[in-house]
């Protein structure tokens, strides 16, 4: 087992023993009402989140992935509880969240790192102040405070003499980044949310802050949601990887089953989009067709059919399930599920 698992599971504020997941998403839901029509008559709904079930690990890092819109970083906000679900409930380590664990005992234990390194950061504060600003919230006295600020400080290699009296417009975009990562583990979390990350910083830097992050799971016994339109980067660093397309969970599974073996055919288009170095795997023909239909009137029955080339009339009709495979991962296709009168399926099994 390795060590960051080890802590994980052997945090003293772990509730549930090493098999009850830390997360449990049951039927997330969020929708966005939007005016139309003369003088806003009439109103829609952008379903940003249509349902959405997972089980996070402890100790795990899960990659999501999709396309710009599938619902990926509202996802993040609504398990931060930054914008309220219209439905579905979220259970904390057996505990439901603003049921049974309070959202502020909640957030102590989950913290989140934005893309835009600069606009998550307060201009006015300096770097040690941004650091110990939650602690000081949340009771911690200030001298403190501000220790656990310049002990982070040197956890993310930044020198606490030379960077902790500077202000944000000071720094580079790696070294913002270093701070927030810093500043989101103020409050000794269990679980650290990073959406989009390390999309605003170049390959080099990049690189960097991956390798700090996975060294900071290992000293901390960290779980991670890692949310990135860069499969690459999420291979690299997942333990498994969930795919959503157009509000919804389209596949769930270990990294190498879904990069090596996916089951939905989005996933497929996603991983056939990677740019290869290889002349010979120049890809000839598009993998994806089209754009991905208005999430105010998405299609009926798989959301996926009408950009799939193995659709069939049953697609358009009904709405496959998320289902276990036999390969291991949870795939929400017709064609994955035996006896579902897909073409392409296999027959059901006879009960004898």
């Amino acid at each position: 087992m390795n060590a960051s698992l080890h802590d994980a599971l052997h945090d003293p504020r772990d509730r549930g023993g090493p098999r009850q997941p830390l997360l449990s998403v049951n039927g997330l839901v969020k929708h966005f009402p939007v005016s139309k029509g003369l003088l806003g008559r009439g109103k829609s709904v952008v379903r940003a989140v249509d349902g959405v079930d997972f089980d996070l690990l402890k100790g795990e890092t899960l990659g999501i992935v999709g396309e710009s819109g599938c619902g990926k970083s509202t996802t993040a906000r609504l398990l931060m509880h930054l914008i309220p679900p219209d439905h579905g409930g979220i259970v904390f380590d057996g505990e439901s969240v603003g049921r049974d664990l309070a959202l502020g005992d909640y957030r102590r234990q989950v913290q989140m790192v934005f893309q835009d390194s600069y606009a998550s950061l307060n201009p006015r504060l300096t770097i040690e102040e941004s650091i110990a600003f939650a602690p000081r919230v949340h009771g911690v006295p200030k001298r403190e405070a501000l220790g656990r600020a310049h002990d982070l400080l040197a956890r993310v290699g930044l020198e606490p003499h030379r960077f902790a009296g500077r202000y944000p417009h000071e720094l580079s975009g790696g070294q913002r980044q270093r701070i927030n990562i810093a500043r989101a583990l103020a409050l000794e979390p269990r679980l650290v949310i990073l959406d989009e990350a390390v999309s605003a910083l170049d390959k080099s830097v990049e690189a960097q802050v991956l390798n700090l992050l996975l060294d900071l799971k290992e000293a901390f016994g960290l779980t991670y949601i890692f949310i990135s339109h860069d499969l690459n980067v999420v291979r690299f660093i997942s333990d498994r990887v969930m795919v959503m397309y157009l509000g919804r969970v389209a596949e769930i599974g270990s990294a190498d089953q879904v990069f090596d073996n996916p089951g939905h055919p989005y996933t497929a288009a996603l991983l056939n989009s990677m740019p290869a170095m290889d002349p010979d795997a120049r890809t000839e023909t598009a993998p994806l067709y089209g754009d991905p239909p208005n999430p105010i009137d998405p299609p009926s029955g798989c959301r996926f059919h009408t950009r799939c080339a193995h659709a069939a009339p049953l697609c358009g009709r009904l709405e496959p399930a998320l289902a276990d495979t036999d390969a291991g991962q949870r795939v929400a296709c017709l064609m994955r599920q035996a006896g579902s009168g897909h073409p392409s399926a296999m027959p059901a099994l006879e009960v004898a």
